[in-house]
């Protein structure tokens, strides 16, 4: 098969299930079904933008070109710092993205990726977002109005978390023993105070912390074998990947000679052999 290459599609449950998305021909395969096969992913050469079809050289932020890099709304820079939004200073690149995307209901999380995190997401999207970055296991603490209101609890909280996931540690499938719930309980308790500070700047309904029982999600992913050491392939450079595949995690597939970021090839056209 060959296609532009898109980001796995996901269904939780245990396993978690992923299928591969050729749009071109609309096929989804069901990736689960070539645990211990081998396979192969072979870069043609070629990168088209996932938002206007032209082809680029490099791709930005998985998968644009330059130009809409530069000019699309999801992908300035307040997307990947969202306490930088300029929506309310009149120069949001588009401001119907802005109400479609950004003023809606998002969630701070904490996440066991290997160790624990702190993150940020649309409510709808958490448990797809929690299953891209690989977690363990990982429960939404509090409920924000908009996307800026997510960012300024998160930079709060940097301050006492992390919010990288060390991807290599997540494809050792470490075995950390993290009990969420109690560390959810200790964060609460020693942050109240600059909480409500910023619930009294930005409005009650601004930041909600939910519900003591509000559930712990856990996830278990198809995986054979983890790998011990972590050989990262770089497609561009290597561009015949081929392996038995052991293992797939948030966005990668673990082969038998490496591991490789199938999100981070969106746009690329490739050679599929299953």
């Amino acid at each position: 098969m060959q296609f532009h290459v898109k980001k796995m599609k996901t269904q939780y449950s245990s396993p978690i299930q992923y299928q591969l998305v050729n749009e071109e021909e609309k096929v989804e395969i069901n990736i689960n079904e070539y645990l211990g096969k081998k396979l192969s992913f072979k870069y043609l050469g070629s990168i088209h933008c996932v938002n206007c079809g032209r082809e680029t050289k490099k791709s930005f932020q998985n998968g644009y070109c330059y130009p809409c890099f530069q000019t699309l709304a999801e992908t300035d820079m307040c997307i990947m710092k969202p306490e930088l939004c300029h929506f309310d200073k009149g120069t949001c690149r588009d401001e119907e993205f802005g109400k479609k995307h950004c003023f809606i209901p998002h969630v701070v999380y904490l996440s066991d990726t290997s160790s624990i995190k702190v993150g940020i997401t649309r409510e709808f999207q958490k448990v797809t977002r929690w299953i891209d970055q690989g977690a363990n296991q990982a429960v939404a603490v509090w409920r924000v109005q908009s996307r800026k209101d997510a960012g300024t609890v998160e930079v709060f909280l940097k301050d006492y978390l992390g919010d990288k996931t060390n991807w290599r540690n997540m494809l050792k499938g470490l075995d950390v023993e993290i009990d969420l719930e109690s560390e959810q309980e200790r964060l609460i308790n020693r942050l109240w105070e600059g909480l409500d500070a910023l619930q009294n700047e930005y409005g009650l309904q601004s930041i909600q912390e939910l519900s003591a029982d509000n559930v712990t999600h856990e996830f278990v992913y198809p995986v054979l074998e983890y790998p011990t050491k972590i050989a990262s392939i770089n497609a561009e450079k290597t561009p015949l990947v081929e392996g038995t595949l052991m293992g797939i995690k948030g966005q990668y597939w673990i082969l038998d000679t490496g591991v490789i970021n199938l999100r981070k090839y969106t746009g690329y056209e490739a050679e599929f052999t299953l």
